[in-house]
């Protein structure tokens, strides 16, 4: 009948939200710009596209990923 609603503690608030800052800055600006900087067999149009294309795959990733745990009652 009714659903329950679990409460999320601090300590658990604060660490979930680390963990999902940090996991964003990595998939979102680390490696796209270590696909810019490091790959040097292409030339600069296709290490753009490249990183382009994983930073939206990231999102895309990261948001579905934090969707499931919201849907999980995880966070």
């Amino acid at each position: 009948m009714g659903s329950v609603h679990r409460q999320l503690s601090w300590p658990r608030a604060i660490l979930s939200a680390l963990v999902a800052v940090a996991v964003a800055f990595i998939g979102l600006v680390v490696i796209p710009d270590l696909l810019l900087s490091q790959i040097t067999s292409v030339d600069r149009s296709q290490r753009v596209a490249l990183a382009t294309g994983w930073f939206i795959i990231a999102l895309v990733g990261i948001l579905w990923g934090l969707r499931r745990l919201q849907q999980r009652r995880v966070i």
